[in-house]
Formats: structure tokens, sequence, C-alpha cells
């Protein structure tokens, strides 16, 4: 009997019942089957040796695909695990969970004897044992009372909790390869040899099924690709995320520290200081050339206001709350209520929207402990945030002109960025109507733009659909920062209203904007994506003056007033040090220019000029180094 097949092209193919979709692959080119890791069969995923029995919509899983590198990397999960139970004994070990991440997977145990980096290697080469075995990896279907019996003989409690969890009606696997089996769904590698590159990278504690109340277990963190140059190429990129890492740079670079008197809460020091400055005045400048009015609104408010905004219902599990004069207060997660209120405070008529609302705000929000990391992740921030006032007819417009301003300043930091837009999420506020409309103004934006971009369907703001900016950085990584939210709901909940031509009110619609996102968080990533080296206009420190010996600190001085003068950030190396030494300590600090001064440059008036990047520039006068600084700085505020 034969069943016919669909293919992703939309090609039909007849094959005889039973065939796999590993011979599905081969009768349509051998090299296809030589990429095949898995199939999909009407989107479900399945082994290369799955069998065919009815009509079916197939697809080929292959290695360079998404799903393919999944596979690979779950596979080499359970490689690790079987490398662990041979190295420390069966029974010296309990499995928990293995499943693939990012950039990689992981596999939770329970062992008594800690594990640390340096055993690493003995688990690597006990992998690579079993890999060159080319164990198959082969799937059973077991029933659930199977299941339990198998792993209660086996002495796996952390299994059986997961058997137990599982829904009533679930298909229960067990995929085996040699001497060891595991819970899984799959699917999987036909057989381990077809692991072709991977790498232990650490060791970590990990609450079991992320729940602090639950045993710590030990976590190994690995990669794997499906060529060793793949892997080289990720492996460097993690030893330059590691120099680069922001939080060993602001500690070298005096950016900011942390404390444990106020944890996940940044501390600026002077030189970070200034750059959280710099960025402020370089949006602060673009938004009032935008017609934006800046306002504060207070850090704590009535917890009245938080359930008139629906921020109570939620975000409530991460707000910080407290009491004064026997009422509830809370610290704002989000500055939107305040600005609803400033918006309130006073009549408006239509001739004077839109209304653009800017504030450098900070925002409180309680992240556990184990989540805090660094800048990226912290729990008092800076939003760049601005809510814009609009008729229904300005809407595309004013999103349109935030898109602008977004890629400008972008730009200016030299980055590239992809585009979400984010549809309805289930604990969504409002009506559907209203969601439809909003979605569709942000989708005809894009598309009028030209804009690619993808949906993530569910992932907008309680109140409203969102297009997300996601930059990529010197490494390639992606950061969501930049947002516009197109709200109808919270102009209802504060009755929002404005006087239209018709002389009667009118509600108005808000759009939530933020560029940096977080500045704090922004700062992280500029440090990384630069790492440390800031460009010009953005650097603490612009110029180093280094005079050859004390002799000449007096004429280093008067350099520093005259540079000070014209605005440019300088600093002046009086140690009593060689001149090769303070050069050296200037390029650690990674400053942009360093001037050296000595006899003949105090007799000229002039300074010796060294620039990060391009070396001996040679003498300038003191009004010739000003300009080229001063007129540099410009221009890379411009554009990057």
């Amino acid at each position: 009997m034969e069943i016919n097949v669909i293919l992703p092209d939309g090609t039909s193919r007849r094959y005889p019942q039973g065939t796999t979709i590993e011979q599905v692959a081969e009768s349509i080119s051998s090299s296809l089957k030589k990429q095949a890791v898995a199939g999909k069969i009407n989107g479900k995923p399945v082994d290369l040796n799955w069998a065919l029995n009815h009509d079916s919509h197939i697809e080929i899983v292959t290695l360079d695909s998404k799903d393919g590198l999944e596979i690979v990397r779950h596979s080499t999960a359970h490689v690790l695990a079987q490398a662990i139970k041979r190295i420390y004994g069966d029974k010296a070990v309990r499995l928990g969970i293995g499943p693939v991440i990012e950039d990689g997977f992981y596999y939770d145990i329970d062992i008594e004897t800690p594990l640390s980096s340096d055993d690493l290697a003995s688990i690597e080469q006990e992998m690579e044992r079993i890999i060159q075995e080319n164990l198959p990896i082969v799937r059973r279907v077991v029933s659930r009372a199977e299941a339990l019996e198998i792993f209660a003989e086996r002495d796996e409690p952390l299994k059986l909790e997961l058997i137990r969890d599982l829904p009533q009606d679930d298909v229960i696997t067990i995929y085996d390869q040699g001497e060891f089996f595991d819970l899984c769904r799959g699917p999987h590698l036909p057989s381990t040899g077809r692991i072709k590159a991977f790498k232990l990278l650490n060791v970590a504690g990990a609450y079991w099924r992320g729940d602090s109340n639950n045993k710590m277990l030990q976590r190994i963190y690995g990669t794997a690709f499906p060529k060793k140059s793949q892997l080289e190429e990720h492996l460097h990129r993690l030893e330059e995320a590691k120099k680069r890492d922001h939080r060993k740079l602001g500690k070298e670079l005096g950016l900011f520290m942390f404390s444990e008197e106020a944890p996940g809460m940044p501390f600026y020091l002077p030189k970070g200081m200034t750059i959280r400055t710099e960025l402020e005045h370089f949006a602060r400048e673009l938004q009032r050339q935008r017609d934006y009015d800046e306002v504060r609104t207070p850090l704590m408010m009535n917890n009245r206001l938080w359930e008139q905004s629906g921020h109570w219902d939620h975000y409530k599990d991460n707000m910080y709350f407290t009491d004064v004069d026997a009422t509830k207060y809370a610290l704002k997660p989000m500055n939107c209520p305040g600005h609803m209120l400033i918006f309130k405070n006073s009549l408006h008529s239509y001739r004077e929207l839109p209304i653009r609302i800017a504030e450098f705000g900070q925002v409180h929000r309680h992240e556990f402990s184990g989540a805090l990391n660094g800048m990226m992740r912290v729990r008092t921030f800076c939003q760049d945030d601005a809510h814009l006032f609009v008729r229904p007819d300005q809407i595309e417009e004013e999103i349109s002109r935030v898109i602008a301003l977004i890629d400008h300043i972008y730009q200016v930091f030299g980055f590239e960025y992809t585009i979400e837009l984010s549809t309805r999420p289930e604990d969504s506020m409002g009506s559907e109507e209203l969601w439809n409309l909003a979605e569709q103004s942000l989708q005809n934006v894009l598309d009028k733009r030209g804009i690619e971009y993808r949906i993530n369907a569910g992932d907008g703001a309680f109140y409203g659909p969102k297009i997300d900016f996601h930059i990529l950085d010197a490494l390639k990584r992606s950061w969501q920062c930049g947002t516009i939210q197109l709200d109808f709901q919270m102009p209802e909940k504060f009755d929002l209203s404005y006087i239209g031509e018709d002389s009667q009110k009118h509600r108005p619609v808000v759009i939530h904007r933020a560029v940096y996102g977080s500045v704090d968080r922004f700062i992280g990533i500029l440090t990384e994506h630069f790492s440390g080296a800031f460009p010009l206009w953005l650097a603490p420190v612009q110029a180093k003056l280094l005079p050859v010996s004390e002799e000449y600190s007096d004429y280093a001085c008067q350099v520093k007033k005259s540079l000070e003068e014209t605005g440019i950030r300088v600093e002046v190396d009086m140690r009593n040090e060689r001149l090769g030494y303070k050069i050296r300590e200037a390029q650690r600090e990674k400053v942009p220019y360093m001037l050296v001064l000595g006899e003949n440059e105090e007799k000229s008036g002039s300074v010796s000029v060294r620039k990060r990047g391009e070396g001996d520039l040679g003498s300038m006068s003191i009004l010739e180094l000003t300009n080229q600084i001063v007129e540099e700085a410009r221009a890379k505020k411009q554009t990057e």
C-alpha cells in the first residue's frame, strides 16, 4: 500500500507504507540523506527511522538548520550524562534534566562529589570515547507504570518526579544508547558518532526545577556544533566576551561599582557618571529638536495609582512597597502613570497634540538575587522614557518619527538592529477590536517604511502591542533595547481627554517610547561593544597629558586649562614615572588622545600627539589640537 508525502516546496511523492524519514531523504538526494538528522511529520519532530504510515506533510531536518543544531546539542547532553555515569558510577549520580539552551545545553545532576572546572577534561575524554563507539540512539515507548518501575529500580527520584508530573495522556519515551538510557521526548541523532564538535564550558549550582525550596544540584554547561570550525569560532567569541565583560572593564576603568549594601543597584563612579551624563545630553538635545518636553515625576506614589493603571495586577510581585502615614505607597516600576497625571493636570486642545513628554526616570523592580548580572540585570535603573499623547489620525506619523529617531541614535553607535512586532498577550487589557486596530497601525508604519520585521506573537505589553528593537553588538549578540508601544487602555483608565475641533471631549492615544531602554544596561552594552574604548565624544577622559618629567608639570597644567576651556575632558599624569610607563597606563585606560610634553613642546607651545589606534601623529599647536578634538567629537556624535 502506498502513501502520499507532501514536501515543503509543495511537491507530492508516493512511497510504500512503512518508508522511513531517512529513506525519504535518500530518495530526494544522497547529500540530503547525509545532512539529515531528523524529520517533521505534520510539524511534529520525529527521529530519522520513524516509519510513515499515513499521508503526511514531511520536512527533512538537516544539520545546518536551527532544529538540526538543537538535536545535535540535545544528543550531546545525553552523551554528557552517560559519561558522568560511567566515571562516577551509576549509583553515585542522580540525573535531573538536560535541555538545549541558547548557544548550547546543560545537564543538572545530583552527585555528592563537588565537581569543578578541572573535572571537565576527564568528562570530555569519556564523551569522546562514547562518540567513537558510535552507539545507536534508539527510541522506545513505555507505559507510565513501566517508566516508574524502570527509574525506581535505577533509584532516580528526580526522573520519577518528572514522570508523575507528565499529563495522563502523554506518550512516554526512553532513548537508549549502549548501557545508558534517559527519559526524553526526542528526537535525537541516529547514533553518538554523528556528534563532531563539542566542548564543556563550566559548572554551576542550580536548584532543582528552579525552585529555591528544592535541593541544589550541580549544572554542567556545554555546547556543540556540526563542525569543528563553528565550535572554534564560538569559543573565540566566548573568550572575546570575557575580555569585554562590562563588570571587569567597569572595575578596571573606574566606571561603576556594586555593594552588598544595595544588591543589584549600581553606584556610578565619576568616569561612569560622565558617560551617563553624555548619553542623556545626547538624547536630550535630539528630543529638544523634535519638540519633546522634559519632566520629572516622583519615585514613590500612592498604591491606588498603580491599581488604577493596571500595574498592580501585572507587576505587584516585582514592586517595592512601603507604608507612609498608614497609607500604602509603591516605588515606581515604570514612569507612565506619572505622565498620565501630568497630561491630566490641564485642559488640552486638539491643536496642541501631539504632546510629547520625556523623562530620564529612575525605576525600581525586584529581581531575584540569582538573576542579577552587573548592569545588564539590576533592581533600579534609569529609563529614557517618553509618552506621546496623540490624536488617532496622528498615530502612524508619530510612530514613524520615533522609528527615525531610534534609527539615528543607533547609527551613531554603529549598531545594526532587527525589529519585532509583539502582539496581544494572554493577560491583556481592553477589547479585541482596539487591539486589532493598534496592531494594524504598527504594522502599517513598518510596511510603509519598507522595514523587515518578524511577528512575536503574544509578547506585547498588557496595555498594547509594541515594536521592539534588538541591537547587535560587536560580537553579534542581540540585546532588546528600544521599544515603541501603542496604548488605547491607559488613557481610558485615567479618563484622559482633549477638546476636539467639534468642541467635544475626545480620548487621546498614548505612544510609549524608549530608545536606550535602560540607560544603565545600555552603558553595560556599550562598554562591551567598544571593549571599553569609547568613541571620543563619549570617553570619560578624552585626552591625557603626559609630562616627561616633573620639570614640565607647570606647562602641563597650562595646557590642561586651555583644553578644559573648550570643553575637552582632560587629565594630567603627574607621577614621577618613566614616559613609557605613563603611555602604557594611558593605553590601558583606553584614552583616545595621549599628549606628551617635554622641553621642545614647552618652548614651541605645542604638544606631541599619540592617538588611540593610530599611534604617533607628531607635534601640534594647542589651538590645532583643540580644534581637531572638538571637531572629531562633534562629527562622531552625528554618524559613527
